[in-house]
Protein backbone atom coordinates (compact mmCIF):
# COMPACT_ATOMS: atom_id res chain seq x y z
CA UNK A 1 0.00 0.00 0.00
CA UNK A 2 1.14 3.53 -0.70
CA UNK A 3 0.01 5.17 2.52
CA UNK A 4 -3.14 6.76 1.10
CA UNK A 5 -6.55 5.66 2.29
CA UNK A 6 -8.58 4.16 -0.55
CA UNK A 7 -12.12 5.40 0.05
CA UNK A 8 -14.63 2.65 -0.77
CA UNK A 9 -16.42 3.12 -4.07
CA UNK A 10 -19.54 1.14 -3.25
CA UNK A 11 -22.19 1.79 -0.63
CA UNK A 12 -21.69 -1.65 0.93
CA UNK A 13 -20.69 -1.59 4.57
CA UNK A 14 -16.93 -1.99 5.05
CA UNK A 15 -15.60 -3.59 8.22
CA UNK A 16 -15.89 -1.08 11.02
CA UNK A 17 -12.50 -0.36 12.60
CA UNK A 18 -11.89 0.41 16.25
CA UNK A 19 -13.08 3.77 17.61
CA UNK A 20 -9.73 4.24 19.31
CA UNK A 21 -8.26 6.31 16.47
CA UNK A 22 -11.37 8.47 16.16
CA UNK A 23 -11.60 8.93 19.91
CA UNK A 24 -8.02 10.20 19.92
CA UNK A 25 -8.89 12.56 17.05
CA UNK A 26 -11.81 13.99 19.01
CA UNK A 27 -9.69 14.40 22.12
CA UNK A 28 -7.06 16.33 20.17
CA UNK A 29 -9.76 18.52 18.76
CA UNK A 30 -11.06 19.32 22.22
CA UNK A 31 -7.63 20.46 23.37
CA UNK A 32 -7.26 22.74 20.35
CA UNK A 33 -10.79 24.18 20.28
CA UNK A 34 -11.71 25.06 23.84
CA UNK A 35 -14.67 27.14 22.73
CA UNK A 36 -16.76 24.08 21.85
CA UNK A 37 -17.98 23.42 25.38
CA UNK A 38 -20.56 20.99 24.16
CA UNK A 39 -17.89 18.68 22.73
CA UNK A 40 -15.87 18.97 25.93
CA UNK A 41 -18.83 18.08 28.11
CA UNK A 42 -19.72 15.08 25.99
CA UNK A 43 -16.19 13.72 25.77
CA UNK A 44 -15.67 14.16 29.50
CA UNK A 45 -18.24 11.42 29.96
CA UNK A 46 -16.33 9.03 27.67
CA UNK A 47 -14.03 6.24 28.81
CA UNK A 48 -11.86 4.20 26.52
CA UNK A 49 -11.43 0.53 27.24
CA UNK A 50 -7.95 -0.46 26.09
CA UNK A 51 -8.65 -4.17 26.21
CA UNK A 52 -11.70 -4.00 23.94
CA UNK A 53 -10.84 -0.94 21.87
CA UNK A 54 -14.23 0.64 22.46
CA UNK A 55 -15.61 3.94 23.68
CA UNK A 56 -18.10 3.86 26.56
CA UNK A 57 -20.34 6.49 28.13
CA UNK A 58 -21.66 7.00 31.59
CA UNK A 59 -25.30 6.38 30.73
CA UNK A 60 -26.41 7.79 34.08
CA UNK A 61 -24.89 11.17 33.19
CA UNK A 62 -26.32 11.27 29.68
CA UNK A 63 -29.51 9.36 30.17
CA UNK A 64 -29.19 7.79 26.73
CA UNK A 65 -28.75 4.14 27.59
CA UNK A 66 -25.77 2.40 26.01
CA UNK A 67 -25.23 4.67 23.01
CA UNK A 68 -21.57 5.65 22.57
CA UNK A 69 -20.34 9.21 23.00
CA UNK A 70 -19.45 9.73 19.35
CA UNK A 71 -22.96 8.89 18.23
CA UNK A 72 -24.27 11.67 20.47
CA UNK A 73 -22.47 14.43 18.63
CA UNK A 74 -24.50 16.24 15.95
CA UNK A 75 -23.25 15.64 12.43
CA UNK A 76 -22.63 19.37 12.00
CA UNK A 77 -20.23 19.32 14.99
CA UNK A 78 -18.45 16.24 13.63
CA UNK A 79 -18.14 17.94 10.27
CA UNK A 80 -16.49 20.95 11.92
CA UNK A 81 -14.10 18.66 13.77
CA UNK A 82 -13.07 16.78 10.65
CA UNK A 83 -12.58 20.06 8.78
CA UNK A 84 -9.81 20.97 11.24
CA UNK A 85 -7.93 17.72 10.64
CA UNK A 86 -5.59 16.76 7.78
CA UNK A 87 -7.75 15.66 4.88
CA UNK A 88 -6.14 12.22 4.71
CA UNK A 89 -7.04 11.55 8.34
CA UNK A 90 -10.52 13.01 8.00
CA UNK A 91 -11.21 10.90 4.91
CA UNK A 92 -10.24 7.72 6.78
CA UNK A 93 -13.31 8.14 9.02
CA UNK A 94 -15.50 7.29 6.01
CA UNK A 95 -14.41 3.67 6.55
CA UNK A 96 -16.25 3.50 9.87
CA UNK A 97 -19.80 3.25 8.57
CA UNK A 98 -22.34 4.76 6.18
CA UNK A 99 -23.04 7.45 8.76
CA UNK A 100 -19.42 8.58 8.73
CA UNK A 101 -19.46 8.62 4.95
CA UNK A 102 -22.29 11.14 5.20
CA UNK A 103 -20.42 13.09 7.89
CA UNK A 104 -17.39 13.45 5.64
CA UNK A 105 -19.58 15.20 3.09
CA UNK A 106 -19.90 18.02 5.63
CA UNK A 107 -16.15 18.64 5.66
CA UNK A 108 -15.65 22.11 4.18
CA UNK A 109 -11.82 22.31 4.18
CA UNK A 110 -9.70 20.10 1.92
CA UNK A 111 -5.90 20.09 1.88
CA UNK A 112 -4.04 17.82 -0.56
CA UNK A 113 -0.23 17.70 -0.50
CA UNK A 114 1.76 15.26 -2.60
CA UNK A 115 5.21 16.29 -1.34
CA UNK A 116 5.24 13.95 1.67
CA UNK A 117 4.52 10.98 -0.58
CA UNK A 118 6.89 11.62 -3.47
CA UNK A 119 10.01 10.39 -1.68
CA UNK A 120 9.33 6.67 -1.18
CA UNK A 121 11.38 4.80 1.36
CA UNK A 122 13.59 1.92 0.37
CA UNK A 123 11.51 -1.12 -0.49
CA UNK A 124 8.29 0.84 -1.01
CA UNK A 125 6.56 1.68 -4.28
CA UNK A 126 8.34 3.80 -6.83
CA UNK A 127 7.55 7.45 -7.49
CA UNK A 128 5.00 6.84 -10.35
CA UNK A 129 3.04 4.34 -8.27
CA UNK A 130 2.78 6.68 -5.30
CA UNK A 131 1.84 9.54 -7.59
CA UNK A 132 -0.98 7.52 -9.12
CA UNK A 133 -2.18 6.61 -5.64
CA UNK A 134 -2.27 10.32 -4.75
CA UNK A 135 -4.37 11.05 -7.82
CA UNK A 136 -6.85 8.30 -6.94
CA UNK A 137 -7.05 9.60 -3.40
CA UNK A 138 -7.93 13.12 -4.53
CA UNK A 139 -10.43 11.86 -7.11
CA UNK A 140 -12.24 9.62 -4.65
CA UNK A 141 -12.23 12.19 -1.88
CA UNK A 142 -13.85 14.78 -4.12
CA UNK A 143 -16.33 12.19 -5.43
CA UNK A 144 -17.26 11.11 -1.91
CA UNK A 145 -18.44 14.61 -1.04
CA UNK A 146 -20.91 14.56 -3.94
CA UNK A 147 -20.85 18.24 -4.73
CA UNK A 148 -21.28 19.60 -1.20
CA UNK A 149 -20.16 23.19 -0.64
CA UNK A 150 -16.56 23.85 0.31
CA UNK A 151 -14.90 26.78 2.05
CA UNK A 152 -11.20 26.17 1.41
CA UNK A 153 -9.28 24.05 -1.06
CA UNK A 154 -5.47 23.70 -0.81
CA UNK A 155 -3.35 21.78 -3.29
CA UNK A 156 0.40 21.23 -3.36
CA UNK A 157 1.18 19.37 -6.56
CA UNK A 158 4.15 18.79 -8.84
CA UNK A 159 3.27 19.15 -12.51
CA UNK A 160 5.69 17.44 -14.87
CA UNK A 161 3.59 16.83 -17.97
CA UNK A 162 0.21 17.41 -19.57
CA UNK A 163 -1.31 14.42 -17.80
CA UNK A 164 -0.53 16.03 -14.44
CA UNK A 165 -2.09 19.26 -15.67
CA UNK A 166 -5.29 17.46 -16.71
CA UNK A 167 -5.77 16.05 -13.22
CA UNK A 168 -5.05 19.37 -11.58
CA UNK A 169 -7.48 21.26 -13.80
CA UNK A 170 -10.23 18.73 -13.11
CA UNK A 171 -9.79 19.08 -9.34
CA UNK A 172 -9.82 22.87 -9.49
CA UNK A 173 -12.93 22.92 -11.67
CA UNK A 174 -14.63 20.57 -9.23
CA UNK A 175 -14.22 22.90 -6.24
CA UNK A 176 -15.03 26.03 -8.26
CA UNK A 177 -18.33 24.47 -9.26
CA UNK A 178 -18.98 23.84 -5.55
CA UNK A 179 -18.74 27.58 -4.80
CA UNK A 180 -15.35 27.44 -3.07
CA UNK A 181 -14.42 30.54 -1.05
CA UNK A 182 -10.64 30.13 -0.72
CA UNK A 183 -8.12 28.44 -3.03
CA UNK A 184 -4.44 27.94 -2.22
CA UNK A 185 -2.44 26.41 -5.08
CA UNK A 186 1.23 25.44 -4.78
CA UNK A 187 1.92 24.13 -8.26
CA UNK A 188 5.56 23.28 -8.70
CA UNK A 189 7.56 22.03 -11.67
CA UNK A 190 8.02 18.30 -11.57
CA UNK A 191 10.63 16.11 -13.13
CA UNK A 192 11.73 16.87 -16.70
CA UNK A 193 10.02 20.27 -16.78
CA UNK A 194 11.99 23.50 -16.97
CA UNK A 195 9.72 25.60 -14.78
CA UNK A 196 10.18 28.81 -16.75
CA UNK A 197 8.73 27.12 -19.86
CA UNK A 198 4.94 26.70 -20.06
CA UNK A 199 3.46 23.27 -20.69
CA UNK A 200 1.78 22.41 -23.94
CA UNK A 201 -1.72 23.82 -24.22
CA UNK A 202 -5.06 22.39 -25.29
CA UNK A 203 -8.21 23.65 -27.00
CA UNK A 204 -10.19 23.92 -23.75
CA UNK A 205 -7.77 25.85 -21.55
CA UNK A 206 -5.86 27.73 -24.23
CA UNK A 207 -2.42 28.91 -23.21
CA UNK A 208 -3.05 28.92 -19.45
CA UNK A 209 -1.82 26.15 -17.15
CA UNK A 210 -4.75 26.74 -14.77
CA UNK A 211 -8.38 26.24 -15.82
CA UNK A 212 -10.35 29.28 -16.96
CA UNK A 213 -13.12 28.39 -14.49
CA UNK A 214 -10.84 29.47 -11.67
CA UNK A 215 -10.62 33.00 -13.06
CA UNK A 216 -14.40 33.26 -13.51
CA UNK A 217 -15.48 32.19 -10.05
CA UNK A 218 -18.33 34.23 -8.60
CA UNK A 219 -17.71 33.09 -5.01
CA UNK A 220 -13.92 33.06 -4.64
CA UNK A 221 -12.82 35.43 -1.84
CA UNK A 222 -9.14 34.49 -1.38
CA UNK A 223 -6.69 33.18 -3.97
CA UNK A 224 -3.04 32.16 -3.45
CA UNK A 225 -0.87 31.12 -6.40
CA UNK A 226 2.63 29.65 -6.22
CA UNK A 227 5.40 28.59 -6.63
CA UNK A 228 8.14 28.95 -9.29
CA UNK A 229 5.69 28.24 -12.08
CA UNK A 230 4.87 29.71 -15.46
CA UNK A 231 1.08 29.64 -15.79
CA UNK A 232 1.14 31.05 -19.31
CA UNK A 233 -1.46 33.34 -20.86
CA UNK A 234 -4.49 34.23 -18.73
CA UNK A 235 -7.95 34.05 -20.32
CA UNK A 236 -9.06 37.50 -21.47
CA UNK A 237 -12.38 37.33 -19.61
CA UNK A 238 -11.07 37.22 -16.02
CA UNK A 239 -13.93 38.03 -13.65
CA UNK A 240 -13.56 37.53 -9.90
CA UNK A 241 -16.22 39.85 -8.47
CA UNK A 242 -15.94 38.58 -4.88
CA UNK A 243 -12.15 38.29 -4.58
CA UNK A 244 -10.76 40.21 -1.59
CA UNK A 245 -7.25 38.78 -1.18
CA UNK A 246 -4.71 37.76 -3.84
CA UNK A 247 -1.24 36.32 -3.14
CA UNK A 248 1.29 35.60 -5.90
CA UNK A 249 4.54 33.79 -5.10
CA UNK A 250 7.10 33.45 -7.91
CA UNK A 251 4.52 33.08 -10.67
CA UNK A 252 5.33 33.96 -14.26
CA UNK A 253 2.51 35.60 -16.21
CA UNK A 254 2.43 36.50 -19.86
CA UNK A 255 3.55 40.07 -20.55
CA UNK A 256 1.47 42.58 -18.54
CA UNK A 257 -1.20 39.98 -17.73
CA UNK A 258 -1.08 40.73 -14.02
CA UNK A 259 -1.91 44.44 -14.34
CA UNK A 260 -3.83 44.43 -17.61
CA UNK A 261 -5.91 41.27 -17.20
CA UNK A 262 -5.95 39.80 -13.68
CA UNK A 263 -6.14 42.89 -11.44
CA UNK A 264 -8.80 44.69 -13.54
CA UNK A 265 -10.92 41.56 -13.20
CA UNK A 266 -10.90 41.87 -9.39
CA UNK A 267 -12.96 45.01 -8.64
CA UNK A 268 -13.33 44.24 -4.91
CA UNK A 269 -9.69 43.32 -4.22
CA UNK A 270 -8.45 44.64 -0.85
CA UNK A 271 -5.13 42.85 -0.27
CA UNK A 272 -2.40 42.04 -2.77
CA UNK A 273 0.89 40.24 -2.07
CA UNK A 274 3.52 39.80 -4.79
CA UNK A 275 6.66 37.87 -3.91
CA UNK A 276 9.63 36.83 -6.06
CA UNK A 277 12.95 35.37 -4.94
CA UNK A 278 14.84 34.74 -8.13
CA UNK A 279 17.40 36.54 -10.27
CA UNK A 280 15.50 35.97 -13.52
CA UNK A 281 14.04 39.25 -14.73
CA UNK A 282 11.28 37.39 -16.58
CA UNK A 283 9.57 36.86 -13.23
CA UNK A 284 9.13 40.40 -12.14
CA UNK A 285 6.19 42.70 -12.57
CA UNK A 286 7.38 46.25 -13.09
CA UNK A 287 4.02 47.90 -12.61
CA UNK A 288 1.24 47.33 -10.10
CA UNK A 289 -2.03 49.09 -10.81
CA UNK A 290 -5.30 48.66 -8.96
CA UNK A 291 -8.01 51.11 -8.04
CA UNK A 292 -9.33 49.03 -5.14
CA UNK A 293 -6.44 47.52 -3.15
CA UNK A 294 -5.95 48.87 0.36
CA UNK A 295 -3.06 46.71 1.52
CA UNK A 296 -0.04 45.92 -0.67
CA UNK A 297 3.01 43.82 0.12
CA UNK A 298 5.80 43.52 -2.45
CA UNK A 299 8.88 41.40 -1.79
CA UNK A 300 11.44 41.34 -4.61
CA UNK A 301 14.88 39.82 -4.13
CA UNK A 302 17.00 40.26 -7.24
CA UNK A 303 20.04 42.51 -7.30
CA UNK A 304 20.19 42.18 -11.08
CA UNK A 305 16.99 44.17 -11.63
CA UNK A 306 17.94 47.57 -12.95
CA UNK A 307 14.84 49.05 -14.50
CA UNK A 308 11.93 50.74 -12.80
CA UNK A 309 8.91 50.15 -10.60
CA UNK A 310 5.57 51.92 -10.86
CA UNK A 311 2.63 51.95 -8.46
CA UNK A 312 -0.86 53.21 -9.23
CA UNK A 313 -2.96 52.46 -6.16
CA UNK A 314 -5.02 55.51 -5.15
CA UNK A 315 -7.00 53.58 -2.50
CA UNK A 316 -3.96 52.02 -0.84
CA UNK A 317 -3.77 52.46 2.94
CA UNK A 318 -0.82 50.22 3.87
CA UNK A 319 2.38 49.56 1.87
CA UNK A 320 5.14 47.06 2.70
CA UNK A 321 7.83 47.24 0.01
CA UNK A 322 11.07 45.24 -0.06
CA UNK A 323 13.37 45.56 -3.05
CA UNK A 324 16.72 46.73 -4.34
CA UNK A 325 16.66 50.45 -5.08
CA UNK A 326 16.05 50.92 -8.81
CA UNK A 327 17.00 53.52 -11.39
CA UNK A 328 13.64 55.24 -11.21
CA UNK A 329 10.10 55.18 -9.89
CA UNK A 330 8.15 57.06 -12.58
CA UNK A 331 4.78 56.67 -10.84
CA UNK A 332 3.90 56.25 -7.17
CA UNK A 333 0.24 57.16 -6.81
CA UNK A 334 -0.63 56.63 -3.13
CA UNK A 335 -3.31 59.22 -2.49
CA UNK A 336 -4.81 57.45 0.54
CA UNK A 337 -1.66 55.96 2.06
CA UNK A 338 -1.47 56.05 5.87
CA UNK A 339 1.36 53.63 6.65
CA UNK A 340 4.48 52.63 4.72
CA UNK A 341 7.31 50.24 5.46
CA UNK A 342 10.35 50.52 3.20
CA UNK A 343 13.07 47.91 3.15
CA UNK A 344 15.32 49.00 0.28
CA UNK A 345 18.80 47.70 -0.35
CA UNK A 346 21.66 49.19 -2.31
CA UNK A 347 22.94 47.13 -5.25
CA UNK A 348 26.37 47.49 -6.82
CA UNK A 349 24.68 47.01 -10.19
CA UNK A 350 22.81 50.31 -9.76
CA UNK A 351 25.35 52.96 -8.84
CA UNK A 352 22.94 55.89 -8.81
CA UNK A 353 19.39 54.79 -7.93
CA UNK A 354 16.73 57.46 -8.11
CA UNK A 355 14.01 57.00 -5.49
CA UNK A 356 12.61 60.53 -5.78
CA UNK A 357 9.26 59.38 -7.14
CA UNK A 358 8.84 56.77 -4.43
CA UNK A 359 9.70 59.14 -1.54
CA UNK A 360 7.36 61.83 -2.84
CA UNK A 361 4.64 59.22 -3.30
CA UNK A 362 4.73 58.16 0.36
CA UNK A 363 5.16 61.67 1.80
CA UNK A 364 1.54 61.87 2.99
CA UNK A 365 1.78 58.91 5.39
CA UNK A 366 1.08 59.10 9.11
CA UNK A 367 3.36 56.18 10.02
CA UNK A 368 6.69 55.45 8.35
CA UNK A 369 9.03 52.52 9.00
CA UNK A 370 12.53 52.83 7.56
CA UNK A 371 14.75 49.75 7.83
CA UNK A 372 18.52 50.07 7.93
CA UNK A 373 18.93 49.44 4.22
CA UNK A 374 16.36 52.10 3.37
CA UNK A 375 18.14 54.68 5.53
CA UNK A 376 21.40 53.88 3.76
CA UNK A 377 19.80 54.22 0.30
CA UNK A 378 18.07 57.50 1.17
CA UNK A 379 21.34 58.87 2.58
CA UNK A 380 23.15 58.03 -0.65
CA UNK A 381 20.41 59.64 -2.73
CA UNK A 382 20.43 62.80 -0.58
CA UNK A 383 24.16 63.03 -1.15
CA UNK A 384 23.53 62.90 -4.90
CA UNK A 385 20.83 65.56 -4.93
CA UNK A 386 17.61 64.08 -3.52
CA UNK A 387 15.54 66.78 -1.81
CA UNK A 388 13.42 65.34 0.97
CA UNK A 389 9.76 66.38 0.69
CA UNK A 390 7.76 67.64 3.65
CA UNK A 391 6.03 64.80 5.50
CA UNK A 392 3.22 67.02 6.70
CA UNK A 393 1.07 64.20 8.14
CA UNK A 394 3.80 62.06 9.68
CA UNK A 395 3.11 61.28 13.34
CA UNK A 396 5.10 58.07 13.92
CA UNK A 397 8.61 57.46 12.61
CA UNK A 398 10.57 54.22 13.00
CA UNK A 399 14.23 54.71 12.10
CA UNK A 400 16.90 51.99 12.01
CA UNK A 401 20.55 52.50 11.15
CA UNK A 402 24.00 51.44 12.20
CA UNK A 403 26.28 53.94 10.48
CA UNK A 404 27.16 57.62 10.60
CA UNK A 405 25.44 58.46 7.32
CA UNK A 406 22.19 57.17 8.71
CA UNK A 407 22.38 59.15 11.94
CA UNK A 408 23.13 62.30 9.98
CA UNK A 409 19.95 61.74 8.00
CA UNK A 410 17.71 61.58 11.08
CA UNK A 411 17.69 65.30 12.01
CA UNK A 412 17.14 66.20 8.33
CA UNK A 413 14.18 63.88 8.18
CA UNK A 414 12.71 65.21 11.41
CA UNK A 415 13.09 68.75 10.15
CA UNK A 416 10.87 67.81 7.20
CA UNK A 417 8.34 66.15 9.54
CA UNK A 418 6.92 68.90 11.74
CA UNK A 419 4.13 66.76 13.22
CA UNK A 420 6.17 63.78 14.43
CA UNK A 421 5.22 62.81 17.98
CA UNK A 422 6.60 59.26 18.30
CA UNK A 423 10.15 58.36 17.31
CA UNK A 424 11.47 54.78 17.36
CA UNK A 425 15.21 54.34 16.88
CA UNK A 426 17.21 51.16 16.47
CA UNK A 427 20.89 50.53 15.79
CA UNK A 428 22.32 52.65 18.55
CA UNK A 429 25.19 50.19 19.00
CA UNK A 430 26.60 50.72 15.49
CA UNK A 431 28.81 53.47 14.11
CA UNK A 432 27.64 56.76 15.55
CA UNK A 433 28.39 60.45 15.24
CA UNK A 434 27.67 63.62 17.17
CA UNK A 435 24.15 64.39 15.98
CA UNK A 436 21.49 66.14 18.00
CA UNK A 437 17.81 65.88 17.15
CA UNK A 438 17.42 69.49 18.21
CA UNK A 439 13.64 69.56 17.79
CA UNK A 440 10.99 69.73 20.47
CA UNK A 441 8.03 68.05 18.76
CA UNK A 442 8.95 64.46 19.75
CA UNK A 443 6.81 63.42 22.73
CA UNK A 444 7.45 59.67 22.83
CA UNK A 445 10.86 58.09 22.26
CA UNK A 446 11.38 54.34 21.90
CA UNK A 447 14.92 52.95 21.89
CA UNK A 448 15.06 49.37 20.62
CA UNK A 449 17.89 46.88 20.91
CA UNK A 450 19.70 48.78 23.69
CA UNK A 451 22.62 46.71 25.02
CA UNK A 452 23.87 49.06 27.69
CA UNK A 453 27.34 49.80 26.40
CA UNK A 454 29.04 53.07 27.27
CA UNK A 455 29.19 53.94 23.58
CA UNK A 456 25.43 53.56 23.25
CA UNK A 457 24.79 55.64 26.33
CA UNK A 458 27.01 58.50 25.18
CA UNK A 459 25.46 58.47 21.73
CA UNK A 460 21.96 58.52 23.15
CA UNK A 461 22.79 61.50 25.35
CA UNK A 462 24.32 63.30 22.37
CA UNK A 463 21.32 62.48 20.21
CA UNK A 464 18.84 63.85 22.70
CA UNK A 465 20.91 66.93 23.47
CA UNK A 466 18.98 69.39 25.59
CA UNK A 467 15.48 68.16 24.80
CA UNK A 468 15.26 65.38 27.39
CA UNK A 469 12.92 67.44 29.57
CA UNK A 470 10.52 67.89 26.63
CA UNK A 471 9.98 64.18 26.04
CA UNK A 472 6.84 63.02 27.79
CA UNK A 473 7.59 59.30 27.65
CA UNK A 474 10.67 57.21 26.97
CA UNK A 475 10.61 53.46 26.50
CA UNK A 476 13.83 51.48 26.27
CA UNK A 477 14.12 47.86 25.20
CA UNK A 478 17.03 46.29 27.08
CA UNK A 479 18.16 43.15 28.88
CA UNK A 480 16.36 42.33 32.12
CA UNK A 481 19.57 42.27 34.17
CA UNK A 482 20.28 45.87 33.12
CA UNK A 483 17.00 47.20 34.48
CA UNK A 484 18.26 49.05 37.55
CA UNK A 485 21.30 50.40 35.75
CA UNK A 486 19.13 51.83 32.99
CA UNK A 487 16.68 53.37 35.42
CA UNK A 488 19.48 55.12 37.25
CA UNK A 489 21.49 56.42 34.32
CA UNK A 490 18.91 57.14 31.66
CA UNK A 491 15.34 57.40 32.86
CA UNK A 492 15.91 59.46 36.01
CA UNK A 493 16.68 62.74 34.17
CA UNK A 494 13.40 62.39 32.28
CA UNK A 495 11.47 62.36 35.51
CA UNK A 496 9.97 58.88 35.07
Amino acid sequence: MSGFTDIPKSESEPPIPSHHCLFDVLRRFVFSVRSLHRVNSVLSMCTFKEETGSVCMDSNKLGIGSRDAISCLPQEVLGEILSLLPTKLAASTSLLSKKWRHVFRLVHTLDFDDIDFLQPELGKEEWPVIRESFRRFVDRTLALQRGSSINKFSLTYQVANNSDAVYMRRWICNVVERCVLEVDLRVMPGRNWAWLDPLDVDDVHGKCLLPGHLFRSKTLVKLSLGTNTNIGKLPPDVSLPALKSLSIDSIVFAYKDLCDVLLPGCPMLDELTVRHENDLNELYTYSISSQSIKKLKVYYDSKYRNDYMSFDAPSLVSLDYTDYALYKYPLANFESLLEAKLNLCYSENIKRPDITGLIIGISNVQTLHLCGGSVDVISRCVKHGLVLPVFKNLLNLSFATGNKKGWKLLPCLLKQSPQVETLIIKGNDGDTCDVTIGLLQVKVLDVLGYKGTAKEFEHLKSLLGGIVECIEKMRVEFQEYMWWWMMTLLLKPVGI
